[in-house]
């Protein structure tokens, strides 16, 4: 099945926000058992959160969503624009029944592009362990190990960082 990217816009998309919320959540209660404990995720995403939530989360940052032939979001990418580094990606998450299909790799080449045009001079991100490896294949690497408490719980991740050249600027086809 093909998908589409979109740009996300506040006043053309923000009827997306609760599909958002299902694929932020769905995607980090299918890493139970993986690399991260039930309780972990749990802890990561109790439940969906808001539609409020993700339309304000969206709105003001840069954020493209992978749509399927039915326009319902099977994935998404979210950079920072307003606070902390510009180009710091908070959010790459597709749905697991979508996953393995190369969406993250172009959500992530398609923030690359943006990047080049906004001549950003790296992009950085915390991956979790899952996603570690998806952000290498496009050019990021480790810089150091993290960790976050979130409700009594440690999660473990990955600040990465990937220059912004045009070499390794590519938009993968799916």
């Amino acid at each position: 099945m093909a998908t589409t990217l979109i740009l996300y816009s506040h006043a053309q998309h923000r009827h997306l926000a609760a599909e958002v919320s299902q694929v932020y959540h769905q995607a980090v209660q299918a890493l139970a058992g993986g690399f991260y404990s039930a309780a972990q995720c749990h802890a990561w995403s109790r439940a969906p959160r808001s539609d409020k939530y993700w339309q304000l989360r969206l709105r003001h940052s840069t954020a493209w969503l992978a749509l399927d032939s039915n326009g319902h979001c099977v994935g998404f990418v979210q950079a920072e624009r307003q606070y902390g580094e510009a180009g710091y990606i908070s959010c790459l998450y597709v749905l697991p029944s979508w996953q393995r299909r190369g969406i993250a790799a172009q959500l992530i080449a398609t923030m690359k592009c943006w990047a080049q045009q906004q001549a950003l001079p790296r992009l950085s991100t915390h991956a979790s362990m899952q996603s570690k490896s998806v952000f290498e294949r496009q050019g990021f690497r480790s810089h150091h190990r993290c960790y976050q408490e979130k409700s009594g719980q440690q999660l473990t991740s990955f600040l990465m960082y990937c220059p912004i050249t045009a070499s390794n600027i590519s938009v993968p086809e799916l």
